[in-house]
C-alpha cells in the first residue's frame, strides 16, 4: 500500500508508488522519495533540501 507523509517545513516523503514523467515514462525510483512541495529544489520533483530555512510548513492534526 502506498503512503505519503508530509513532514513538518519539509517534503513530502513517499513510499511504494512508482513516479512518471508527463510523458509517462517510469522514473528512477527508490521505494522511498523525497519531493520537493517547497519549489525551491533544483531537482524537482525531488527534495534536495534547499528549502532548509526558507520554509515554513508545520502540519497540524
Amino acid at each position: 500500500m502506498a503512503e505519503i507523509k508530509i513532514l513538518d517545513n519539509g517534503p513530502l516523503q513517499v513510499i511504494g508508488v512508482t513516479l512518471h514523467d508527463g510523458e509517462g515514462k517510469e522514473m528512477d525510483t527508490k521505494d522511498t522519495v523525497f519531493l520537493c512541495r517547497c519549489g525551491l529544489s533544483a531537482n524537482k520533483p525531488y527534495c534536495n533540501g534547499a528549502h532548509k530555512d526558507k520554509f515554513e510548513s508545520e502540519v497540524r492534526g
